[in-house]
């Protein structure tokens, strides 16, 4: 992994927490709130909500999954929860890293989207996740699969690892939670020369790389997301550059 993958304000030499909250920062300074009616998931995603009574998501950005009213949000970057709060979402900013500042099993519904590969001790934070679930809580999550599949976009978002999926799945179930349905997921560019040239733009003029992801890629990826196809269990998975996990608590 070369120097040039990575966002070149953030120093190797950083903890993964300040390089991912100083790239999160600039990305969302830019950037307006996308509400979660735009996404593919908010049909399902909302339904769910609307069942579990108080609800948690955890690194949204300004590109929350859940329902901006009723739904706690709790993110590193003090720019999209400035941004949440603006648009009525109640949000805390914190590191995914540290104890979640919430009570005992005060959650029917957790969001954790592309939030465990950030982090160095991903166990800590799924203890905490079950921590705050209730009883019979519903837990959504994604990781994306595969060491061998790594690439510069990995660094450039701050990854720390890709998963075995057996040891993903192993971790949800040893931390309590059960895995009900699975999708494929994600929205990492297909073409890996556009993957190649948007990352030497990036390293050449960052600000620039910025606003063309918010106001030009992004709205694009939008009109073009494929449907979520859901399947019980996990066997349809093993293929998948990244995956979407429906789970209950019931450990």
């Amino acid at each position: 992994m070369s120097d040039s993958t990575t966002f070149p304000s953030t120093p190797q030499s950083e903890s993964i927490t300040t390089r991912n909250r100083v790239f999160y920062d600039q990305l969302w300074s830019g950037a307006k709130l996308i509400r979660p009616q735009s996404f593919h998931t908010w049909k399902m995603f909302s339904g769910m909500a609307r069942e579990a009574g108080r609800r948690l998501e955890i690194g949204p950005g300004l590109r929350p999954r859940l329902p901006l009213e009723g739904t706690d949000f709790f993110d590193l970057s003090s720019e999209a929860v400035r941004q949440l709060r603006r648009a009525g979402g109640s949000a805390r900013t914190g590191s995914a890293s540290d104890p979640l500042p919430y009570e005992d099993a005060t959650f029917g519904l957790v969001c954790a989207l592309d939030i465990v590969e950030h982090v160095e001790d991903d166990h800590a934070v799924l203890s905490e996740i079950a921590r705050v679930a209730a009883p019979g809580a519903r837990l959504i999550i994604s990781a994306p699969l595969h060491a061998d599949r790594w690439i510069p976009f990995d660094d450039l978002v701050g990854h720390c690892r890709r998963y075995d999926p057996d040891v993903f799945f192993a971790m949800l179930e040893s931390n309590g939670f059960t895995i009900e349905e699975s999708a494929g997921y994600g929205m990492q560019p297909k073409s890996s020369r556009l993957l190649d040239f948007g990352m030497r733009f990036l390293a050449w003029r960052p600000r620039e790389g910025m606003w063309w992801y918010n106001n030009i890629f992004m709205p694009i990826g939008l009109m073009f997301q494929s449907e979520l196809k859901f399947a019980p269990g996990t066997e349809h998975t093993r293929n998948l550059d990244e995956v979407l996990l429906i789970c209950r608590k019931t450990g």
